[in-house]
């Protein structure tokens, strides 16, 4: 039940038995792990480098506010664990930048019925209840799962920006500002078998469904010389996700060669429509109709020569992602002129194809105190990517290319409980459907665009890592990570326009130099003596401690003049376990993005946030209660200076982020580990194979 446990490839953080991470979503627990940092724009990074979301070993098909919102509706209680992943090998698809979150939400299922009921009821200006319940079971050789759970969460947003248009002479700024209330309002239905079919193989099935039914209510203004103009609107949104996968796992010979196949379909669709009206009488509606359509299959076979110390994994895939967004847009015509009518001011048709065919091969072997790793990774693209706008041509930006990536590691163990370890691998990140979509969003009127760049390169990256890790619990370690073509979101303007651009630009090279070390402070070798410390090793759900991680971050951009000082960036990410009197477990997080220079903004003020729980079980651990407050001190908010074309952009945003939230769990059934349980194996990617459970 240890908090954390760090491999030489991997670190595993449990979230499962942990009050702090377990109540709320997944999204708010991936915020609080070690080495992650969420960048000004939204973004989520990994020490330092960019990051692919994978959920039970298969890569989301979700980018952007897509995925975000996915992950803060699929609650925390359902993850076992997660793995990040810092420098992936071959087995792992190239398309996975610099490293891989890994949220796992398989657990053992017992002989017998089992039951689960949770309930999170948040405190702010709102107060909504967010129930769930959970069943599973063993009978003969089936294994099962199924949850069920509602979300209803309401929250505020307030941002300001102050502009500057630095293309006219004298230079002209305008005041933004933007307050949002969101209501999110979410069904999941999660769903997982496993068959065992006989003594060497099993058969699994995951389905996944959610729906969403969300509200956006916002007013926003405008102020300038001469100017002052506000708008008020709605935007209602209604999206559903469909995820279905098979797996089959065969156990070949008693020597350990196994072969995993497994097809994987995701169903994605998302309604706005949005409904506003201006101060001068005008009006911004929209619909959009975005659809995302996702498939592959593949295979893994892992052959291990356990006598040879030697092993190789190899296997295939072949996928086909499909987006179509069609926007319908009027500017100033009422609203039953859009939502009534075939005529519409402006129309934009966005449709992606990409067919993606790719083959692997790893080998490992172990040289007295060295183990090596190689792996070559074959990756064939065909992207397709179509925009096309009222009164405009088509434009069509195709390309293919074949690479081979290659990856490469060796570690050195100084002796049972110490290793060095370095690596390189070679990395690729397709431009997502968020980034390249020429599709508006609500953001749009008078003085604001918003647009992604079809235009927009793969980025290829070269990662290269040196560690030293110890006792499981310890690292140092550093990256440097060449990022070629890679884009940033920025806003922009066109010379002489009041007209600000939300959009993503792309650069040359950037290059990210960052120092981690994550480590224990164990309280209890301190306050209780090295005996009573050595006693709570073997039972650390009960061990006092803090555990540290620090990241420093430096990023240097080739064709981008910086017209501020680039400031190196020291990220402190703290959380504790204290044991208070009457066994109550108290869990603290805090951490702190200080000012500095973040890839190409500016951090004009410390984002920092602390929050703080305490959780008690009772009835024989059947019961467990959370009372829990995040963002004590309301201080999580964001203060960035942007700096992109004929604009100068100070940034604010200020979430209400200090909730009040108290969980509780019951559990039933039969809670007892029989010898006959098995495991509901949902991954479908694996990291060179692996037994059978």
């Amino acid at each position: 039940k240890q908090y954390v446990k760090i491999d030489s490839d991997k670190t595993t953080v449990n979230v499962k038995d942990n009050g702090m991470l377990n109540s709320g979503s997944s999204l708010e627990a991936v915020k609080k792990l070690p080495g992650v940092i969420t960048s000004p724009t939204g973004s989520i990074t990994l020490n330092s480098k960019n990051v692919a979301i994978y959920i039970d070993g298969a890569p989301s098909s979700l980018s952007g506010t897509d995925l975000q919102n996915y992950l803060s509706t699929l609650p925390a209680n359902a993850i076992e664990k997660v793995e990040l992943i810092y420098n992936p090998g071959a087995s792992f698809d190239a398309n996975a930048s610099g490293s891989i979150i890994n949220i796992i939400t398989s657990s053992k299922r017992q002989k017998g019925i089992n039951a689960s009921f949770n309930i999170n009821y948040n405190f702010n200006k709102y107060q909504k209840p967010s129930p769930q319940f959970l069943l599973n079971g063993k009978t003969k050789n089936l294994s099962w799962q199924t949850m069920i759970g509602y979300n209803y969460i309401d929250g505020e947003n307030l941002m300001k920006n102050e502009q500057t248009f630095t293309s006219f002479t004298p230079q002209k700024n305008l005041f933004q500002e933007n307050f949002r209330i969101t209501t999110n309002r979410n069904f999941y239905f999660r769903t997982g078998t496993n068959y065992k079919i006989n003594e060497k193989s099993n058969l699994l099935f995951n389905y996944n469904l959610n729906l969403g039914n969300d509200r956006d209510v916002y007013s926003s203004k405008t102020l300038g010389e001469g100017i002052d103009y506000k708008d008020n609107g709605i935007t209602k949104i209604k999206n559903n996700n469909n995820e279905l996968s098979l797996q089959y796992k065969i156990k070949l010979d008693t020597l350990g060669k196994t072969l995993d196949i497994t097809a994987f379909a995701n169903y994605f669709d998302r309604n706005p429509l949005n409904e506003s009206r201006t101060s001068v009488n005008t009006f911004n509606n929209s619909k959009v109709d975005f659809g995302l359509t996702n498939y592959y299959l593949k295979y893994d076979f892992a052959f291990p020569f356990e006598k040879q110390k030697f092993s190789i994994n190899t296997g295939g895939k072949y996928n086909t992602l499909k987006v179509n967004n069609l926007g319908k847009y009027n500017i100033n015509s009422a609203s039953d002129a859009i939502f009534n009518s075939d005529i519409y001011s402006s129309i934009i048709n966005f449709d992606y194809t990409e067919n993606n065919l790719a083959f692997y091969v790893e080998a490992r072997k172990k040289v007295k105190k060295f183990n090596f790793t190689a792996g070559l990774r074959f990756e064939d693209y065909h992207v397709d990517r179509i925009g096309k706008s009222t009164g405009e041509d088509e434009t069509r930006v195709q390309y293919k290319n074949s690479n081979f990536f290659p990856n490469i590691s060796a570690l050195y163990e100084l002796n049972d409980q110490m290793n060095v370890s370095a690596s390189y691998s070679k990395k690729i990140s397709q431009p997502n459907y968020n980034t390249i979509d020429p599709n508006n969003s609500n953001a749009v009127n008078q003085f604001n665009t918003s647009n992604g760049n079809l235009n927009l390169k793969p980025i290829f990256y070269d990662n290269y890592e040196l560690k030293f890790s110890a006792l499981q619990f310890i690292q140092l370690g550093t990256n440097l990570t060449i990022a070629k073509d890679d884009n940033r979101f920025v806003f922009e303007a066109k010379e002489s326009e009041l007209v600000s651009n939300q959009s993503f630009q792309s650069f040359n090279k950037i290059n990210t130099f960052s120092v981690f070390a994550p480590f224990p402070i164990p309280l209890d070798y301190f306050f209780k003596g090295k005996e009573e410390f050595q006693k709570r090793m073997n039972t650390i759900d009960k061990m006092n401690y803090i555990f540290l991680n620090v990241n420093y971050v430096k990023s240097t951009i080739e064709d981008y003049p910086f017209p501020f000082e680039n400031k190196a960036i020291i990220n402190y990410n703290l959380q504790s376990q204290i044991i208070l009197p009457w066994n109550i477990t108290n869990t603290m997080s805090y951490f702190i993005l200080p000012k500095g220079t973040w890839e190409i903004y500016q951090i004009e003020k410390p984002i920092q946030q602390f929050d703080i729980s305490f959780n008690k079980d009772f009835m024989n651990k059947n019961l467990k209660i959370g009372l829990h407050c995040f963002d004590v001190f309301n201080a999580n908010e964001v203060n960035a200076l942007i700096v992109g074309k004929n604009l100068d952009t100070r940034f604010y945003q200020k979430p209400d982020t200090r909730t009040f939230r108290i969980s509780l769990t019951y559990n039933f059934g039969n809670l007892k580990l029989e010898k006959e349980s098995t495991d509901i194996n949902t991954e479908k990617v694996k990291s060179g194979g692996g037994m059978l459970k």
